[in-house]
């Protein structure tokens, strides 16, 4: 394998042209040696094309040449070596576990005896990611912000959290309202979670909280699943000033049975995962985001406008579309959403696959400027949180794929169709998630106004949007 040493985009380009011509053959053996001397930036690129190629192959079916794709990079990946290898280890279990759904059997075998709280998991990831980012605690001061200058001059506001797991967000919220010229109102929090000890423990420390600062206080707790849920058990209440804050769930009710549809799929749509494949190919950039960047003349690369040309990601979703219009008919003051910004609902595995190693490789890079690889909450954000996501994506279709995270432009149309109208967010909340952001002396945190919508960003990439809606008044 020839190396030009006079240009790395040079020899970037020239070195994954070598591997898009190579095939992957048994006879190469087990142990491929010469992948172990593979230049840094070269290994990135190749893993890309293996990646690629590997996912190609499960979705046409070719499980034989997926598994040579998938002993290849076994030989490069690693959970603890630089971010494309990190990355790679994560999106080849996704797709090995995809492979093993075809044997429904098997698949069961080898998870039958793996013991996972999945609840309990989920909030240590969740406590991680908001102590080692900054997205979340951006998002509740805008959020915070919002819900006080909406509910100024208030007697009675009563405050639903759709994914009540974060009591930290309204222990500041209740300080807010403590030093309102006017005097705190009598404040009701009703929080939504599948487990009653979660719930128990932010009721406690809310009540707390609220009698320290001689607050009047109350909290519901409402256990269930979102998807599950009875409006009537909000006991919302005439009088009661309603905001509702939803901070990474309305994505999961977007979950449905994708086979009707993909039935009627046109055969163009039904083939594309190679047409996908051909133009990823042509990426030839020497970072890891450079990698995943547009070629400007021939490349493809992932676009808010990508996941809308697919039948499947219009934003007609009859689950979601009708809990909105159940949250709507609870006349809220304010509905501030918060959701990740990616596309990650696509119709096809390539789709999806593309469109995830873009944003992934954001939050990866992002652990790699400000956490040590050596830390184990690096690894278990990596493993238990970005990980599963990741497979969540990758390995699951129907029901079972919660993880449709859409870009705000679908979550606009949704609420706009529901009867909600935008609320610009104030600008001294974004004042104040700027400056929490400037706090953290990284460079590439940054926040920008989209619209009156609030877009936080690892560098130039939204990651995730912060945006507060009102009910329309009806004709």
């Amino acid at each position: 394998m020839s190396q030009n040493e006079s240009s790395p985009l040079k020899s970037s380009s020239s070195s994954l042209q070598v591997f898009s011509m190579m095939s992957l053959s048994p006879s190469l053996g087990s142990s491929y040696p010469w992948l172990k001397e593979l230049k840094s930036e070269e290994r990135g690129l190749y893993l890309i094309h293996l990646l690629l190629t590997c996912a190609n192959h499960v979705a046409t079916g070719s499980l034989e040449n997926a598994n040579i794709a998938l002993e290849q990079i076994s030989e490069l990946a690693s959970p603890d070596g630089d971010t494309m290898q990190r990355i790679a280890a994560y999106f080849t279990e996704a797709l090995a576990d995809r492979i093993l759904k075809t044997w429904p059997g098997l698949h069961k075998a080898i998870n039958s005896t793996r013991v996972v709280d999945l609840v309990s998991e989920q909030a240590l990831v969740r406590r991680l990611f908001f102590e080692v980012f900054p997205f979340l605690k951006a998002a509740f001061l805008l959020v915070n912000q919002a819900i006080i200058e909406a509910m100024e001059g208030e007697k009675v506001v009563h405050v639903i959290d759709l994914d009540a797991a974060e009591p930290m967000q309204w222990i500041a919220l209740i300080r807010g309202l403590s030093a309102r010229p006017e005097g705190p109102p009598h404040l009701r929090i009703t929080g939504i979670h599948v487990r009653k000890e979660v719930l128990d423990q932010m009721g406690h420390r809310l009540s707390e909280e609220a009698e320290k600062l001689d607050i009047p206080f109350q909290f519901n707790p409402v256990v269930g699943e979102l998807e599950d849920l009875d409006v009537e058990r909000l006991h919302v209440k005439t009088g009661e000033a309603v905001a509702i804050s939803s901070v990474l769930r309305l994505h999961s009710l977007l979950a449905s049975d994708d086979e009707p549809l993909r039935k009627k799929l046109p055969l163009a749509l039904k083939n594309s995962n190679g047409i996908h494949l051909q133009r990823a190919l042509q990426m030839s950039q020497n970072t890891l985001g450079e990698l995943l960047e547009k070629d400007t003349v021939n490349g493809y690369s992932p676009s808010p406008d990508s996941a809308s040309s697919s039948p499947l990601s219009s934003p007609v979703s009859p689950k979601v579309d009708t809990f909105l219009t159940a949250l709507r008919g609870l006349l809220p003051k304010l509905v501030v959403i918060t959701e990740q910004d990616s596309n990650h609902n696509g119709s096809t595995l390539m789709e999806r696959l593309l469109e995830s190693l873009h944003s992934y490789a954001a939050l990866f890079d992002c652990l790699e400027s400000t956490v040590s690889r050596a830390s184990s909450e690096r690894l278990k954000l990596e493993k238990m949180l970005f990980g599963n996501e990741i497979k969540n994506i990758i390995s699951c279709e129907g029901a079972e794929r919660k993880e449709r995270h859409e870009k705000l432009e679908k979550w606009i149309q949704r609420l706009d169709s529901a009867g909600f109208s935008n609320v610009p967010l104030s600008y001294y909340g974004m004042l104040q998630a700027k400056t929490l952001l400037q706090g953290y002396n990284c460079d590439g945190y940054k926040m920008k106004d989209e619209n009156g919508c609030v877009m936080i960003c690892w560098q130039d990439r939204p990651m995730f949007s912060v945006s507060a809606w009102r009910c329309r008044n009806s004709l």
